[in-house]
Parts: C-alpha cells; structure tokens; sequence
C-alpha cells in the first residue's frame, strides 16, 4: 500500500456512532481540499454515543479504517473524532475582570474568558469547548472583538460544554486499541454545522439537529456564535425499535425497511403503495401497506421534534431562528423528515448536506478550503447528511479551529485556577 501520510497534507475524521462508525479521509491540495475515501463499519460497544466496551469499539473502529485506507491508498495514523452522547452538557456561564491600563488587550480578553470558564463541574466531569458570545466594556456591548476599547470593566457571555472524563478516556482507549492516536476530540453537532452552514446561517440564527441512532444533538447559532447545545437520548434506533415492536419483524430487518421504505410523514404517501414485508421464520413475504409503516416512524420523530423545541423553548431561542432548522445525521434521510420538522417547528428546515463550494474561508488566509473530490462516488458519499459530522471535522481542522483534547484536570491545576479567580475578584471589588 502506497503511503501517503503525512502530517501537513492528509486529515482523518472519525464519527463512531451508536449504529456505524465512520472515517474519512482528505488530504490538503493547492485547491483545497480533496477527499480520498470513506470507511465505515457496524459499530460495537457503544451506546448512546458512549463507548462502553473498549475492545469492541476498537474493532468496528479498525474495520472503519482499514476500508479507508484501501479505498484512499494511504496508512492512517492520527485522527480527530466527533463526540456526542448524554455524557456532555451546554451551559451558561458569565466573567468579569477589571481592564489593566484603560484599553482593553488581548491579555484581558483570555483573563475574562478565564473567569467565565471557571465553573463549579462534578469531579468526573472536564471542559471540552468554550465559546465567547460576546462583550460588554463598562455596560457597552463591544461585539465579539473588545480589543482597543477604553473601559474598566470587561464582562462576557460564554457557552460551556463540559463533558464526563470517562467518556473522553475510553475514546482515546479506543483509538489506542485501534492503533491511532487521538489529535483532537469536536462536539459532533457543532462539527456538523461547519460542514452545513453558511455565515449567514449563523448570523440571522439557525440550529442543526443532528439524528444519530442512540441520540439527536443540537447546536445553536445567533448572531454568528454560538448560543445553545443539547444531547437527547433518542434517535434512529427508537423508530427500528418501534417498527420491530409494532410489525413482528427482527430488529435488523426493521433497520433495512426503514433505510428503504422509510417514511416520516404519512400524508405524502399514496394510497395503496405496498412493500414487501418478510416473515419469521419460512413463511413466504407479505406485502404490507407502507402506510402503515409511516405511522408507526412518524409519531417517533415527532416526538424527537418536540423534544428539541423544548430545549430551544428552555434556551429562549423560538423566535430567534430566522435561518430555520437544518438536519443531518442518518435519519435525516428519511423521507418527509424535514416537511415533519417544518410543521413541529413551524419554521423553514432542510436537510445539511456538507458544501463543497466556495463559501468556507479560512479565516487566516482568506483562502477556500473547499472539497474537491478525486472520485465521483466518493463525492457524493462526502456530500451525505450521514457525514457531515466527519466533513465538518475536516474542515475544521484544515481552518486550525480544532484543539488538542482536552485535559482531565488534576487538582493541583484546578487550585491554582481558583486561587486566580479570587485573586481577580479581589482586584475588581
């Protein structure tokens, strides 16, 4: 196998999900960015978007990446993974410090971020993402860029997503196991949206909901930042699991008519469409209404749908959303599905598929990494909803967005981070 690895030049993403895990594999052109070739495998060990078994993630995780390889021609060795599951949580937090000097400087910005950042997490939980959402310099809002303002007081708005220790231990056990090592770690949603959105998306408000098979994650954007993220613990798998329930069939037979005859919303099929429905054990196949197979699927994603408002209710964000709703995931395939989300969220909604066009800038060169695919089929499979995760990765990565994983935090570091905070505090009052 002809080895094209090499560190400036070729970027892996890694999405083990509860149903599959994925691996794409781009490399770095003078054009862009082209994708050499896509692996997937059933994943094993994981539930809800957790590894819960080392040794058997490994495996669906090696077969990922052993098909990779053959269908890029390349060794991999270094990998960014998304990360998503009931183990993370979005939440507020608020800073304030006193500006050194009168003008407020970098070195201010990092101190009041700081600050907000220094929140109270159970023991077994660490910080994976800080996001600012903006800044106030004496009660003035001073955008997302205080730099050079005159004040003596800065303060920030950030959203935190904290996430459980273990989870992010057997994801780097996992890809130990597989023989990779572990560069990064993303919120999958949020790497999602940079494969789905625009920056006008962002700017007028949007949020993605990202479908998996154990979970559906959120990420929410206002004013290009972003304002809100959730885990759900229902997905794909609750409507397989319906459709085994409800029509007597294997669960894995039920995952295959619902990737093919699938439905989300029962209004859009004809009457008197039919599919063939195989039996237990070796009685012969029957055919089956598909409508009936709609109203079993839809009442489950409205379902899913009504829990994601909740959240976006929770966050105030109804009425901020002027860019509507956007999907991705595997079941954002279905049929109907984003006719079923504009009807719950009463709002515009699409399926994301991941752009491959000019609208992604590297916002230190100003240059375009955008995809260019070297294969046809490897293209359109890159432009799938099921892998916008993964491109989304890749992007990220290309523009330096992505940070090394993050710590588990000891408690010598988590002392010295308070005694900061106090000191500050002190300072200011």
């Amino acid at each position: 196998m002809e080895n094209m690895e090499n560190k400036d030049s070729l970027l892996v993403s890694v999405d083990i999900g509860t149903y599959q895990t994925s691996v794409v594999v781009a490399e770095k052109t003078h054009d862009g960015l082209a994708v050499l070739g896509i692996g997937t495998a059933p994943s094993q060990g994981v539930r809800k978007g957790l590894v819960t078994n080392v040794e058997n993630a490994a495996q669906g995780l090696q077969q990922a990446v052993a098909e990779a390889e053959a269908n890029a021609s390349c060794e991999i060795h270094n990998v960014f993974v998304s990360l998503t599951g009931g183990h993370m949580e979005g939440i507020s937090s608020q800073g304030v410090v006193r500006v050194k000097g009168g003008e407020v400087s970098a070195d201010d910005v990092r101190e009041v971020v700081a600050v907000a950042r220094t929140i109270a997490l159970p023991p077994e939980c660490e910080i994976l993402h800080v996001f600012p959402q903006g800044f106030l310099v004496d009660g003035q809002e001073r955008g997302r860029d205080p730099v050079g303002a005159s004040g003596v007081r800065l303060e920030t708005d950030v959203h935190v997503i904290s996430v459980s220790s273990t989870a992010l231990y057997a994801l780097q056990k996992c890809c130990e196991r597989a023989g990779l090592y572990l560069n990064g770690v993303y919120y999958g949603a949020l790497a999602a949206a940079e494969a789905v959105l625009t920056p006008e998306e962002k700017e007028l408000g949007v949020v993605v909901i990202d479908i998996g098979a154990g979970t559906t994650s959120v990420a929410a954007f206002c004013q290009g930042v972003v304002y809100y993220t959730a885990v759900l613990p229902v997905g794909g798998e609750n409507v397989t699991n319906d459709l085994a329930v409800g029509l007597c069939i294997p669960v894995a037979e039920a995952e295959r008519l619902k990737q093919q005859h699938g439905c989300a919303l029962t209004s859009l099929i004809a009457p008197g469409e039919a599919i063939e429905m195989p039996r237990i054990g070796e009685r012969d196949a029957a055919p089956l209404p598909r409508r009936k197979m709609s109203e079993i699927i839809e009442p489950r994603i409205e379902e899913i749908f009504e829990l994601v408002r909740e959240q976006l209710d929770f966050g105030g964000l109804s009425d901020r959303l002027g860019a509507g709703v956007v999907l991705t995931g595997g079941s954002a395939l279905l049929e109907g599905v984003p006719d079923l989300a504009q009807r719950v969220f009463r709002m515009a909604a699409r399926r994301g598929a991941p752009r491959c066009a000019s609208d992604v800038v590297d916002p230190k060169s100003q240059r375009v990494p955008h995809l260019i695919s070297m294969e046809g089929h490897v293209d359109s499979l890159a432009q799938s909803p099921m892998y916008a995760a993964n491109v989304g990765l890749i992007l990220c990565h290309a523009q330096d967005t992505l940070r090394p994983p993050a710590q588990v935090r000891n408690g010598q570091n988590w002392q010295h981070m308070r005694e900061r905070v106090v000191e500050w505090f002190r300072e200011f009052f």
